[in-house]
């Protein structure tokens, strides 16, 4: 597990009203490329403990069976969460957690739905209030790989003379840049269940202010040996 650091305790106990040891609903969110099955760990430690948990499979991600170069916008990338949150009953709150992209999708449905959110976890993630709005944003929030040389893959799925469509990290830099504090054989099993990545849905990943989006409290996990993200940028 990479090291981590956290600036301030978060007093788990704003959820369910009766203390910290009541049952929680936690909802996962992956990042690029990862499907929910980049959770079993954390899930099953949760499970045990008495909590609910929900993973999720976003758009092309997973076992979902989308094919990620069909997948042009965020919104459609989102769906299955925004989807999920929105039915929520009045009286339900889940603590969301993402990972790495996955915080734009946890900014997403915050600004939608803030009422359903106890707190947002931040784990290495993506943590721009109103997504690639900017030029700026993209700089702060895009992953920064350039010291290890050429990494992407890029495949063209509307043809070779049209942008691409999604990206996935080549194989022999996977552990290198995603799982370079894991243990050998999360990282093997990791490189046979990744998928590429739609990149149009990130590129147009932007988000409107919602009403009370300040008003859910957000909690950033920063992992210190990160090789996706540059520490400098996280939490913009």
């Amino acid at each position: 597990m990479a090291e981590t650091e956290s600036r301030r305790p978060c007093n788990w106990n704003i959820v369910g009203g009766g203390g910290q040891h009541d049952s929680l609903h936690f909802v996962l969110v992956h990042g690029a490329s990862h499907g929910g099955w980049c959770w079993y760990k954390i899930r099953t430690l949760l499970r045990t403990s008495g909590h609910k948990v929900t993973c999720f499979d976003l758009k092309g991600s997973g076992i979902d069976p989308s094919d990620p170069n069909t997948v042009f916008t965020f919104q459609h990338y989102n769906e299955s969460l925004t989807t999920f949150i929105s039915a929520l009953s009045p009286n339900q709150k889940v603590v969301l957690v993402g990972h790495s992209a996955g915080g734009l999708s946890l900014t997403d449905v915050i600004h939608k739905f803030p009422e359903k959110i106890h707190v947002a976890v931040y784990v290495a993630a993506n943590m721009l209030k109103n997504g690639f709005s900017t030029n700026e944003d993209r700089k702060d929030g895009e992953p920064d790989t350039s010291e290890y040389g050429d990494v992407s893959e890029f495949i063209h799925g509307l043809g070779p003379d049209q942008p691409p469509t999604s990206v996935i990290v080549k194989p022999n830099f996977q552990r290198i840049i995603l799982y370079n504090t894991s243990p050998t054989k999360d990282s093997t099993l990791a490189s046979m269940l990744l998928r590429p990545a739609p990149m149009r849905a990130f590129q147009g990943a932007r988000f409107v202010d919602g009403p009370g989006y300040d008003t859910v409290r957000r909690v950033y996990i920063k992992t210190l040996q990160d090789h996706v993200i540059i520490k400098s940028n996280k939490m913009q």
